[in-house]
C-alpha cells in the first residue's frame, strides 16, 4: 500500500484544488470559504495566502502571467502581485457558489457550481474561453466536482458528487465537451465515501479523492478499481501530481464537517509517491 506523508500542517479549513506549476515554483492550492489561494513552502511546510474574493473555488496558470480564478459568483484574473480583476457576476442569487474547475486541452476555463446548501439540481457548468467570453456548458447539477482529461486528450471525465459516479464525454477542441455524449464509466457505493476532486495521470488511470472516504481511490481507463490510497483524515477533497518529475502525489483535506477536538491533521496536504507520472496542469490561455 502506497504511504502517505503530511506535507504541510493544517492551514486550510476547506483546502481544495491542488495545482502545481512550475512557473510560479510548484504547489499552490485554495482555502476555499476563506476566498485565499495558498502558496506552499514545501521545505518548510508553511504556506503565504493570497486573498481574491469571498470564495476561491478553483485556479489555473495564465498564460500571458498570473492566474485566472473562479471566486464565489463569477471569473477573476489575478496578476503576480496578487491585485484581482473581477470579470463579473454570473448570477446573482447569494445561495449560489463556484465550485470546482479546470482547463480544457485548448486553454478554456471551466468551472462548475453548486448551493450552499446543496439543492439538488441548483448549479452549472460554465465555461471561459480565451476572448473572455462565458458559456454555459451543463445546467442542472448539484455538486459539481472533478474535471480532467484523458492523456490522447479525446475525453474529459467529470464528478458530479451525489451521483456518485463519474462520467465521461468526448471532447472536440471547437466545441469543447460534447454534453450528449455523456456516459457513466465509474459507480461508487456510497460507503466508499463521495467522489470529490480529481486528476488523471500519464498512463490514463483516474485518481479520484474521496470525501468522507479518507481515501484517493485509483481507477483504470476502463473504470475497474486498481488501488486505494488511505489517508488519516475522512474529508479528502483533491489531488493534483507534482514535484520536478510530476511523480509526487499531492492531496488537500478539510475541516469541515469534523467535529471539533478530532482529527488534528485535516486541513493539511498530504502527499503520496505511487511510483506513476502526472500530466503537467493545462494554462488558461487567454
Amino acid at each position: 500500500m502506497t504511504e502517505v506523508e503530511q506535507a504541510t500542517d493544517p492551514h486550510a479549513h476547506h483546502g481544495e484544488g491542488p495545482v502545481w506549476y512550475s512557473g510560479w515554483g510548484g504547489l499552490r492550492f485554495v482555502d476555499m470559504l476563506a476566498g485565499d489561494i495558498l502558496a506552499v513552502d514545501l521545505a518548510t511546510g508553511g504556506v503565504e495566502r493570497t486573498h481574491v474574493g469571498e470564495v476561491a473555488a478553483a485556479f489555473r496558470p495564465r498564460s500571458s502571467g498570473g492566474m485566472v480564478v473562479a471566486i464565489e459568483r463569477g471569473f477573476a484574473f489575478v496578476d503576480e502581485d496578487g491585485n484581482v480583476e473581477r470579470l463579473g457576476d454570473l448570477w446573482s442569487d447569494p445561495g449560489i457558489r463556484m465550485n470546482e474547475g479546470a482547463c480544457d486541452p485548448d486553454g478554456r476555463f471551466y468551472c462548475g457550481s453548486m448551493a450552499y446548501d446543496a439543492t439538488p439540481g441548483a448549479g452549472t457548468v460554465y465555461r471561459l474561453d480565451v476572448d473572455g467570453k462565458v458559456s454555459i456548458v451543463l445546467e442542472g447539477v448539484t455538486i459539481s466536482n472533478g474535471l480532467a482529461w484523458s492523456p490522447d486528450l479525446s475525453k474529459a471525465y467529470y464528478i458530479d458528487t451525489p451521483t456518485q459516479a463519474i462520467d465521461v464525454f468526448d471532447y472536440d477542441p471547437t466545441s469543447g465537451l460534447v454534453v450528449s455524449s455523456r456516459r457513466t464509466l465509474v459507480r461508487i457505493p456510497p460507503e466508499h465515501g463521495g467522489p470529490d476532486g480529481m486528476t488523471v495521470d500519464a498512463d490514463g488511470y483516474l485518481w479520484v479523492a474521496m470525501w468522507g472516504g479518507s481515501a484517493v481511490r485509483r481507477y483504470r481507463p476502463d473504470g475497474q478499481l486498481d488501488g486505494v490510497i488511505e489517508l488519516p483524515v475522512t474529508q479528502v477533497t483533491a489531488c493534483t501530481f507534482g514535484g520536478p518529475d510530476l511523480t509526487e502525489l499531492y492531496i488537500t483535506t478539510s475541516r469541515e464537517g469534523v467535529p471539533d477536538g478530532e482529527q488534528p491533521d485535516a486541513g493539511s496536504v498530504f502527499v503520496a509517491r505511487p511510483g506513476v507520472r502526472g500530466l503537467p496542469v493545462q494554462p488558461y490561455a487567454g
